[in-house]
């Protein structure tokens, strides 16, 4: 019986590995892009790379659309943006409580098989454990290379490129979001040295992302109700709410979620953001609560203390002594190397794997990911084997720790491999457990001398390596909870040697863990606020604040030394063209001139044929172009720009043609379309040039671009720095940026006073009694000139 059922399962093993194409041309991670400049200049047919149109198309199409809006239509669209919030937080909390509770429960039978084998036959158990890991690794690599390959990874390069305008095709589809859910609890449950977190907060991103857009319409699950948020600009602060939903759900750590979307992925923030980013971040803790009452009763199988990550150490250390701070500084000097070591190894092994292995075919990702689940296995069972236990401690009724323990069960000294019953193995306490627990172990107080200095390195050294090659799989991989096991590690011990070069202080081992975890995420990501916020927000310990600013203060600055980022570092590899807080310094001697004298800019007129729309689409992939018109007195005239989307969809509807080359008055004509049918679906590459089929009659037809054009671009004078170009295009999150001749004259200048209206729309009188007009003072500038005994005029009020 047992032997045919093993038949059957080999024969379908090879029945679904006979189906797996041996190349294909997608990549595994979705969001390798070929170049980096030509990627966001491309848009017709290309792969690569977009940017996203944050900029209010100031059209005749959008001014007649809000004109006709009122005040109610303003009202039920900031209602509909918080009942918005409220769906993400909710969805992403009950994606976070199924990850866990599936990653859980997988561990949890797991284990639980494993130990009962093990009773008999370690060899056994060790088959089975293996086993077990590989079918759970397999799955999910096959899962992410067959069906969603933009779901491998963390995600978070991709979602930071999103927010910094960076549209790149596959990372907010409901696929990608299928994958990420179901391949995290393959790679986590399988023992990978990998977290969920990361990808929890590129779930949190899919889910508004689909909720702003009504759902996916190619698996037909959607409704045409939610799609009121048309523009990139709307969906932008959906995907800040789902990134923060994403990181209190992993973390259980409203506060730091708001504060990572703040600090680390978003590149462009407002009040009012802030306000629903912190709403949906409440929604989630609520949510995630709630599951977690629920689960007590017992009705969520192996689900207990472990499942969602909450380390508690308020029971640890009371106070630190000034003796102290010089420890805990080399903490964050360790942290801070370790963490530059790490981003430049996983730069070189990503590099490599991208450039060589994955080239291969998805067989080859696949069986990458099976060898290293199964080399995961082996260290993770084999090391503790060789590891000689050591007796339990003595009972101490105040500390609730039981010893011995079965393997992973919640909890420390871990019985393994031992001779007696009252022996422990602290290798396997933290090698052969769920990444949760083990962390949880570290950290623990009133543990003291329970880990030894032997085994804290060999963990060390072989979950280091481990990390290093894991992260770029074609699987969903986080660097939380892996890069807190590390640092926890370390700082543990350091810990002891600090308990025992200051005997006569209350010291404890985990806090020392705590610190290190710090450290070490601070050198790896550079985050300093937020990480510090989700440290004190994890461990319930407020007391420990201070220490944890002091070691994220040096890490952070020890690493920036040596590399960008992890999350800045990987986005380079992707070819995510990013753009940084920061312009860099060389950009001060070069002006906007220089910046784009190689480019050449192809302009269209304002009645154009559509025969020569048609060729110039065709023939390049420029995303915006430049509409010119001429006066009489023969000067060209600028008019606005006109995005390439906007132009497919003109060309698509033909309800616009005419047959005659003059220009029309838009305020008197009738325009055939709303502003949403110039918005570009998130889940689609939109209108290609290829959809256009015209006749030979439509090609002789023309169009009057006036009504469809931007009419008030931003410009800036050619002899501006580039680096207030580069200030100006980031912060107000720009797609195209005229560059002009000096101005001959000037019409207006507007101060802060032009800026301040009264809230029925009319400046008050002490305003209009103080404005100025340019024009006339330069009349009189004019007059001053030529008459050099008039009283010259006063320029101080036009100062702004």
């Amino acid at each position: 019986m047992l032997s045919n059922h093993l038949q059957d399962g080999i024969e379908s093993t090879k029945h679904i590995w006979s189906r797996i194409p041996e190349f294909d041309d997608s990549s595994a991670d979705g969001g390798l892009l070929s170049s980096r400049r030509g990627g966001v200049n491309g848009g017709g047919g290309g792969g690569g790379v977009e940017s996203l149109d944050y900029e209010v198309i100031e059209n005749y199409a959008y001014r007649e659309e809000q004109a006709q809006r009122g005040k109610l239509y303003v009202g039920y669209y900031v209602a509909v943006k918080w009942f918005f919030s409220l769906l993400i937080g909710i969805g992403t909390g009950l994606a976070a409580v199924f990850i866990n509770l599936s990653v859980e429960n997988f561990s949890g039978w797991k284990f639980t098989f494993t130990f009962s084998i093990i009773q008999k036959s370690y060899f056994a158990g060790f088959i089975v454990y293996v086993l077990i890991n590989l079918a759970l690794v397999f799955s999910s690599a096959y899962i992410i290379t067959q069906f969603a390959p933009a779901a491998a990874g963390s995600g978070i390069p991709e979602i930071k490129g999103y927010l910094n305008g960076i549209d790149i095709h596959g990372i907010l589809l409901f696929r990608t979001l299928i994958g990420k859910i179901f391949g995290s609890i393959g790679s986590v449950g399988g023992g990978l040295a990998l977290g969920k977190e990361g990808p929890l907060i590129h779930t949190g991103a899919c889910i508004a992302s689909l909720l702003g857009q009504g759902g996916s319409t190619k698996y037909h699950l959607n409704s045409r109700w939610p799609q009121l948020f048309k523009s990139d600009r709307d969906r932008r602060d959906l995907v800040t709410c789902g990134c923060a939903a994403g990181v209190a759900a992993a973390f259980r750590a409203p506060v730091g979620g708001v504060l990572f979307a703040l600090e680390e992925v978003t590149s462009w923030w407002r009040s009012q953001l802030m306000w629903r980013v912190f709403f949906t971040s409440a929604v989630v803790a609520v949510v995630v609560r709630t599951a977690m009452g629920w689960c007590k009763s017992g009705k969520c199988g192996h689900f207990g203390a472990g499942g969602f990550i909450i380390w508690d150490v308020s029971d640890g250390q009371d106070d630190y002594y000034f003796k102290e701070l010089l420890p805990m500084a080399v903490i964050g000097v360790i942290g801070g190397l370790l963490g530059a070591l790490f981003n430049q190894l996983t730069l070189y092994m990503t590099s490599w794997r991208r450039n060589s292995l994955h080239k291969n075919g998805n067989r080859v990702k696949i069986i990458e990911a099976c060898i290293i689940s199964c080399i995961t296995s082996a260290i993770s069972f084999g090391l503790p084997l060789l590891r000689r236990c050591s007796p339990c401690p003595g009972p101490d009724p105040g500390s609730g720790i039981e010893c011995p323990r079965p393997p992973g069960m919640y909890g420390n000294y871990v019985n393994f491999y031992c001779k007696t019953g009252n022996e422990y193995n602290d290798l396997a306490t933290i090698f052969f457990n769920t990444q949760d627990d083990a962390i949880r172990n570290l950290f623990s107080a009133k543990t003291m001398h329970e880990f030894s200095a032997q085994s804290l390195l060999t963990f060390l050294a072989m979950f280091y390596t481990l990390a290093v090659v894991t992260f770029g799989t074609a699987v969903p991989a986080g660097q939380f909870v892996p890069g807190i096991m590390i640092g926890s590690t370390y700082g543990r011990l350091v810990g002891m040697f600090v308990v025992r070069f200051y005997k006569k202080l209350n010291i404890e081992e985990g806090t020392y863990a705590l610190l290190g975890a710090a450290s070490f995420l601070g050198g790896s990501m550079r985050m300093t606020v937020s990480l510090c916020v989700i440290m004190v927000e994890i461990t319930n310990n407020l007391k420990l604040l201070p220490l944890i600013m002091l070691v994220l203060l040096i890490s952070k600055a020890v690493g920036d030394a040596f590399n960008e980022g992890l999350y800045e570092v990987q986005a380079h590899l992707r070819g995510i063209p990013l753009l940084d807080s920061r312009p860099k310094y060389q950009m001060r001697q070069t002006t906007a001139r220089e910046a784009c004298r190689n480019q050449k800019v192809v302009s269209l007129p304002r009645v154009v044929r559509v025969a020569d729309v048609y060729s110039i689409l065709r023939s390049n992939a420029h995303n915006g172009f430049p509409v010119i018109d001429h006066a009489r007195s023969g000067e060209t005239l600028v008019m606005g720009l006109l995005l390439r989307s906007h132009l497919l969809a003109l060309l698509q509807s033909k309800v616009d043609f005419q047959h005659s080359p003059l220009p029309c008055d838009p305020s008197a004509r009738a325009i055939g379309h709303n502003f949403s049918e110039f918005a570009k679906p998130v889940s689609s590459k939109g209108i290609s040039i290829d959809d256009i089929h015209l006749t030979t009659d439509d090609l002789e037809m023309y169009i009057d671009l006036a009504p469809f054009l931007n009419p008030s671009p931003y410009v800036v004078p050619e002899d501006m720095s580039l680096t207030k170009v580069y200030n100006l295009f980031r912060q107000l999150g720009l797609r195209h940026l005229f560059v002009i001749p000096r101005p001959s004259r000037v019409v207006g200048l507007i101060t802060r006073k032009d800026l301040l209206i009264e809230n029925d729309g009319e400046s008050s009188s002490v305003e209009l009694q103080q404005e100025t007009s340019v024009r006339s003072q330069y009349g009189e500038i004019e007059r001053w000139r030529g008459n050099s005994d008039a009283p010259r005029p006063l320029l101080n009020n036009l100062i702004g």
